[in-house]
């Protein structure tokens, strides 16, 4: 295990805030973070997975106590990667991760990007829908925990099983049927695509999507636009004056969609959970489930665009 220098935890002792058990999370730094484990014991899950060719980052190094939990546990098949977990499935995952609904949990990604922070939030949003109570994300992963010269271990956790029994929760899921009511007029949210504009565009899609092309109605609100000048960074006061801004108040549904209910993750995150907006949904398969279902869609090319489009994105 790396220790930190006993001067520079001094140091980082009089910067971070103090954790209560009351209001813990939605992000924490890592500071925080640490402050949280030898007052709290919380579970840390590393999502982290390793990239082709490299070693496990979770072997490299981890959070003391943190116990290896890779994102493509949270994930859907290969073929709508977005999809649900089943809660059979899920229950199997949680119980063999140690995770219960009153423990605080904390989520630890890579810290790379403004993209791997959506791992994050969809973990986190899964773990919310299945009953966990105290919830956080380390603001900057691990990266910002390992420049803060925080301890590190590269000793594998076993977790000791948890009992619990997962009962999804619908109260920020918008299903198929859910957002076809909305597209088709027998209900009234506002869809909010949370891909580059090329994407709500169609100009690009996702490879596994039937077709480039957006929800009808919709409109787009870049999942990066939330971090500062800090890619890894997501800004909190900044959630709130853009959702202020962008008319995002609660007073009517919020569905966020990408292409597979990564990016859109993001934006829920940060509209539910940062700017405390009400009624904000995540609609989990996104394009990818809602095209190859062949469900209508807006801003599809025609055939010789889409050709010229796919041809572009080969050279």
């Amino acid at each position: 295990m790396r220790m930190i220098p006993l001067a520079a935890a001094a140091v980082l002792a009089l910067q971070a805030p103090a954790v209560a058990q009351q209001g813990f999370g939605p992000l924490l730094t890592p500071q925080q973070a640490a402050e949280a484990a030898a007052t709290l014991a919380p579970l840390f899950l590393d999502i982290r997975v390793a990239e082709e060719g490299a070693p496990d980052p979770y072997t490299a190094g981890h959070i003391p106590g943190a116990v290896p939990a890779p994102y493509g546990l949270f994930r859907g098949p290969k073929e709508s990667p977005g999809s649900l977990v089943p809660a059979d499935r899920l229950t199997e995952v949680l119980r063999g991760l140690g995770v219960t609904q009153d423990r605080p949990t904390v989520v630890v990604h890579a810290g790379t990007d403004a993209t791997d922070f959506g791992a994050a939030a969809r973990v986190y949003w899964t773990l919310k829908s299945s009953g966990v109570s105290q919830l956080a994300i380390i603001n900057g992963g691990m990266r910002a925990w390992e420049q803060a010269a925080l301890p590190l271990d590269t000793t594998p956790v076993t977790p000791a099983p948890s009992d619990i029994t997962v009962t999804f929760a619908d109260d920020w899921l918008a299903t198929r049927e859910d957002v076809l009511d909305v597209v088709e007029g027998r209900a009234s949210a506002k869809l909010i695509d949370a891909r580059p504009q090329e994407f709500w565009e169609g100009k690009k899609a996702a490879p596994a999507a039937a077709r480039p092309g957006t929800l009808p109605q919709s409109q787009y609100f870049t999942h990066d636009r939330w971090f500062g000048d800090n890619p890894a960074l997501i800004d909190a006061g900044r959630a709130q004056s853009l959702a202020a801004q962008a008319g995002y108040t609660g007073g009517e549904q919020l569905v966020s969609f990408c292409n597979t209910g990564h990016w859109a993750a993001t934006n829920w995150f940060a509209l539910s959970e940062l700017a405390g907006v009400e009624n904000v949904k995540l609609y989990p398969e996104s394009m990818v489930g809602w095209s190859n279902a062949d469900l209508p869609m807006e801003n599809v090319p025609g055939a010789l665009s889409n050709l010229w489009h796919q041809i572009k994105g080969v050279f």
